[in-house]
């Protein structure tokens, strides 16, 4: 094949460089066999371009600013300029669209309008002291444009968020590249031409460039072309590498050419749109967004408030055109059939009125605050999110994950700390429980076994000093290899010294580690013609690849069935029994001739794609046994998951055994509870028919007991997780969260309600198919989103109970009072101004709310329970109750109460009266009291509890409040008030307190009914020392109860308080109880030992706490 021949001392134009970026980028345009044929005949080799680019194959490019610099300058950088921003011109537009506000601004302009027309009738009246006619027009496009504004606002505020988490999450990503000789962990927006990157299994190329070295590399193209197929790469045959692309399988190292938009994905983004270069690039990006939403499922939290808002729609739009029809029927007959009065244009200024009353009732009655709640609490706690490793990148899995009943979490580097040693090892037929020191050792054996660890490992794993002096060393990359890496340094031999007699370049073959093989293997040359693989893997299959082994004098000895097995039962089952990971090494010898005994004689290469065949008849080095350590904080994360109703389940590639102790060291595997405990191939004939394929039946058989799924594979990690989503069995549908790290595990992170990949370990391709990256790969992060999660459900609930109440007041006082008086004590402007503390400060103040301990003391509500549940409903409507009640008496009797002139029945052209600005402001009032009432929807008595910790609500509130004194002292004809006195002030403020005792009657009225013949049923025996779950019959609060009764050793026993308190095997009396704080009850307890200990009982689902208690309460 010709190749043409490089002439450096032309370089590109104003360039150094011997290469230029349009000739990189067609380059790289091109595919297979087309691409090499291009390098050859316009570069040369791949080196040649690495001599063009000015960087070396091993050493990289130079890390001086000044190189890295001029690169940017010539190359560009690996960035795809986002899209514009949309400016708040832009957003103050899109807020005008809304229906309801071009409603109400058209009848606004129509009112004006037919203001400036008068009758010699009106024109007389307009010289007495009236409002002007054209006031309630304007005032109402003042009202709409403080909307708008405050709208936009928030829009604005939301885009910048969002854009701060897109910046975050393109940051968190980091990739291997070699400067001056050094390896280093660079963000991917660093990454510039002629880089040298090391590639693996799994990672998301970012830039384009050329394969250097591969082993036995594999690439997934689909992203470019939509094939499936995975294509082979190698230096000689197809080295062209795209940007957007996945290593599927094996390793090496590439040669960046093109970044940014120069690059493959940066070009088919620039045509999509993404850098806003054509109006037919936008028009495409918003067609495929719309697809993307048509395509996205709802949350449960979603799902939920989309039925609600369609009900409330529906029920506000029909009495708003009740409320019109009542208006015009009643004005019309009054006026024509009555009075018998002509036709007037000013009566078609009471008609459009009358209208944009019924819009204004719709206003109200719709939450159009909803979604605005759900956007500042998933804002909100998304931010603070962040601050607990937890990265949520789509915002939705934030709310999913307070429904979330099950977790299936992986092992390694989640449960355990992930910094793995080698602390046992079987070798020369000998069990270590503490490792041997190397002389010791047959030379033979360990010489063998320091090669076999030191070249058969990703030349990506390594040890380094730590930074810390005196801290442990830092494990670079595979956690597995490096205690591996570890055990040779503790030999006291070097690693890296063998590694660069074997350099990368001198491998034969690579049989890259996958969730298949379940094993790594090497092929290095050995002598003239002959070769040598080394394998390490999961111990059993390792052991049965091997027909050989090592005894004590280094010599070799014939391995065995029988032998194998025993070597399973003796050696690696007791070292899995005590949580380790068993790991085998073996080799086999490839030689052209005097073969040995475990050698193997070849005239020819072997057929190195027959990897059954070429890695087997192996020779057993040792089994070692790899701790990693529980991390200390995952076994009371698990307790509490159990405690708020999350069922944990462990799903992990390591033996049954290892599995089965690390579970029961996490607490996922309890002595009291009947748990299944299954490896891959049990766990498959369970679940499968016949036929071989998943039945639902059968595998609702399993996963309700299944708690460890040990062997598995990313199958059997899909199955599971799709098979417990789909699942009727039990009392609620499931909301399923997993974690992954593996680019296998990408399916089942998609499939799960919740997908959670580890920040640390996890492939790029895991972490593009979550939802929630473990920025620690950390479980206890995972009870932290759980808790964020239930937060902004709550958050959303407390909006909803505040709102409804604000609307069902609202409506019915228009609604009514127009049918009784024609008219509304409450003016358009002002329903206005509730509607918007409505929908817009409340969301604010609500929707921030801090998260407590507390809210894991409860079950999730799951798919199925309603969005309002009884407790709401109950507060909802008994303090809109209150407030209707309270009104109509302002309205009927205000006057004689506080001895004003009577609003009744007042003309539309007459001045604001102190009678109807009083009930406005009384209801104002009340609404921001009963805001306080909001934040708690659980029948807490204290409503105060945590307002503190809250400094955007209490602000908020005053903020509110001194708007309001504004609006009534000042606000004149514009908001239709007329100034109040100190008394009448007092009055509004007496009755917004009385909400606040008015709640305490309430939800002490209710708790004392449910109280009488409440029953608790312990969940549990009593176990000091542990928590006790005791479950209350009915879904009621109660406040105070001194002591209880029974015998609560055996799970069905039941007590009924009050009495004394009597438990076995240990006595135990109740000396004193506390007001619940948050939901929680205090009680103080004696044991009969004199040993006094707190208990905290939550509602609705009791927990019992025993902890070490002080003498005092």
């Amino acid at each position: 094949m010709y190749r043409k021949s490089i002439d450096m001392t032309h370089n590109a134009p104003g360039s150094k460089y011997g290469v230029t970026p349009e000739q990189l980028r067609k380059l790289m345009g091109a595919r297979g066999p087309d691409g090499l044929q291009r390098l050859l005949e316009e570069f040369g080799t791949v080196e040649d371009v690495c001599q063009r680019l000015h960087s070396d194959p091993t050493e990289g490019i130079g890390n001086t600013s000044e190189e890295l610099g001029y690169r940017r300058e010539v190359f560009g950088t690996n960035v795809i300029p986002p899209k514009a921003p949309a400016s708040f011109l832009r957003l103050v537009i899109e807020a005008l669209k809304d229906t309801t506000l071009i409603v109400l601004q058209v009848a606004a302009v129509i009112s004006i309008v037919l203001s400036f027309f008068h009758t010699e009738e009106s024109a007389l009246e307009e010289e007495s002291e009236q409002a002007p006619p054209w006031i309630e027009g304007v005032a109402i496009l003042a009202a709409v444009v403080v909307v708008v504004l405050v709208t936009a606002f928030n829009d604005y505020s939301k885009e910048r968020q969002f854009r701060g988490l897109q910046t975050r999450i393109e940051n968190s990503h980091s990739f291997s590249v070699v400067r001056s000789r050094s390896i280093l962990q660079v963000p991917i927006t660093d990454i510039l031409v002629g880089d040298i990157c090391q590639i693996k299994y799994g990672d998301m190329l970012p830039a384009d460039g050329l394969l250097i070295q591969g082993s036995d590399l594999k690439v997934d193209e689909s992203s470019l072309t939509g094939e499936s197929d995975h294509v082979t790469k190698s230096e000689t045959s197809d080295p062209l590498l795209f940007s957007g692309t996945t290593v599927m399988e094996g390793s090496g190292r590439m040669l960046v050419t093109g970044v940014g938009v120069n690059s493959q994905a940066g070009i088919i983004m620039t045509l999509l749109g993404a850098t806003e270069k054509s109006k037919e690039a936008k028009t495409e990006r918003k067609k495929l967004k719309q697809t993307r939403e048509e395509k996205s499922d709802k949350s449960v939290l979603q799902q939920k408030l989309s039925r609600l808002a369609l009900h409330i729609g529906y029920a506000g739009s029909a009495i708003a055109m009740l409320t019109i029809v009542i208006l015009v029927v009643t004005f019309s007959v009054k006026m024509y059939v009555v009075e018998k009065e002509e036709f007037n244009v000013r009566h078609i200024n009471s008609f459009v009125h009358f209208f944009i009353i019924g819009v204004t009732v719709l206003v109200v009655a719709v939450p159009e605050g909803l979604p605005l709640a759900v956007t500042i609490s998933l804002a909100f706690s998304v931010k603070k999110m962040m601050k607990d490793n937890n990265l949520v990148r789509h915002l939705d899995a934030c709310e999913t994950m307070g429904n979330a009943t099950t977790i299936c979490s992986d092992k390694t580097g989640t449960l355990t700390t992930n910094r793995m040693t080698v602390v046992a090892a079987h070798m020369a037929g000998t069990t270590y429980k503490s490792l041997p020191k190397y002389e010791t050792l047959p030379t033979s054996m360990a010489e063998m076994m320091v090669l076999a660890i030191s070249i058969n490992t990703n030349y990506t794993s390594k040890i380094v000093p730590s930074d810390t002096p005196g801290a442990l060393p830092k494990q670079i990359g595979n956690k597995t290899e490096c205690a591996l890496l570890g055990f040779v340094t503790d030999l006291g031999r070097s690693y890296q010294t063998i590694r660069n007699h074997y350099p990368e370049e001198k491998f034969v073959k690579l049989y890259t580690f996958n969730s298949a093989r379940k094993s790594m293997s090497t092929v290095v040359p050995l002598g003239v013609g002959g070769f040598r693989i080394f394998t390490k893997g999961a111990s059993e299959i390792v052991a049965k690849k091997c027909t050989f082994i090592l005894n004590e004098k280094g010599e070799v000895e014939k391995l065995s069935i029988e032998d194998q097995k025993r070597l399973e039962r003796d050696v690696i089952n007791p070292m899995a029994s005590d949580g380790l990971r068993t790991i085998g090494i073996a080799y086999r010898d490839f030689v052209p001739f005097d073969a040995n005994m475990n050698q193997t004689e070849i005239s020819q290469a072997p057929q190195w794609e027959e990897e059954d065949t070429v890695v087997s008849n192996l020779t057993l080095l040792a089994i070692v046994g790899v701790e990693d350590p529980v991390r200390p904080e995952v076994p009371e994360a698990i307790n509490l998951c159990e405690g708020a109703g999350v069922a944990v389940r462990m799903v992990t590639g390591d033996n049954i055994n290892t599995a089965r102790s690390i579970a029961s060291k996490c607490g996922i595997l309890k002595p009291t509870r009947d748990s299944l405990v299954l490896d891959s191939k049990e766990f498959n004939h369970r679940i499968r028919d016949e036929q071989g394929e998943v039945s639902q039946e059968l595998f609702d058989k399993v996963w309700p007991q299944l708690r460890v799924l040990a062997r598995s594979s990313p199958q059997d990690k899909y199955v599971l997780v799709q098979g417990i989503i789909n699942s009727c069995a039990g009392d609620t549908r499931q909301v399923v969260a997993v974690t992954g790290d593996g680019t296998n595990d990408g399916p089942a992170l998609k499939m799960a309600d919740v997908g959670f990949a580890m920040g640390i370990t996890g492939t790029d391709v895991a972490k593009e198919a979550c939802d929630i990256v473990l920025t620690d790969d950390n479980f206890s992060s995972i009870v932290k989103a759980v808790m964020w999660g239930r937060n902004v459900y709550d958050s959303i609930s407390k909006f909803l109970q505040f709102q409804l109440t604000v609307n069902v007041v609202a409506v019915t006082i228009a609604f009514v009072s127009i049918c009784i008086i024609g008219d509304t004590p409450l003016k358009t402007v002002q329903m206005l101004w509730v509607n918007l503390i409505m929908d817009t400060l409340a969301s604010l103040a609500l929707a921030t709310e801090a998260p407590s301990r507390s809210l894991l003391y409860r079950k999730p509500y799951g798919r199925t329970m309603p969005l309002i549940s009884s407790i709401m409903l109950r507060n909802i409507l008994g303090q809109a109750s209150f407030m209707v009640i309270v009104i109509f008496l302002l309205l009927f009797y205000g006057h004689y109460l506080v001895d004003i002139d009577d609003g009744l029945y007042a003309r539309l052209d007459e001045p604001p009266s102190q009678h109807f600005t009083l009930i406005f402001n009384t209801f104002v009032m009340m609404t921001l009291f009963n805001e306080v009432n909001a934040r708690k929807i659980h029948g807490e008595h204290n409503v105060f509890q945590g307002i503190t910790r809250n400094p955007l609500f209490y602000c908020i509130w005053i903020v509110t409040f001194a708007s309001q004194v504004v609006i009534v002292q000042f606000g004149s004809y514009a908001f239709n008030t007329a100034a109040l006195t100190t008394d009448q002030w007092l009055w509004c403020v007496f009755f917004g307190i009385m909400i606040l005792l008015w709640g305490q009657i309430i939800t002490t009225a209710f708790a004392l009914l449910h109280m009488k013949g409440t029953r608790y049923v312990s969940s549990e025996p009593f176990s000091p020392g542990l928590r006790n779950v005791w479950t209350q019959k009915n879904m009621s609060g109660v406040e105070r109860w001194e002591s209880i009764k029974g015998d609560l050793e055996s799970p069905n026993s039941s007590v009924t308080p009050p009495s004394t308190c009597s438990l076995t095997p240990r006595s135990v009396r109740c000396l004193k109880s506390k007001e619940p704080d948050n939901g929680v009850v205090l009680i103080k307890v004696q044991e009969a030992d004199s040993q006094t200990e707190k208990r905290e009982l939550t509602i609705p689902q009791l927990e019992v706490n025993s902890v070490p208690f002080s003498s005092s309460m």
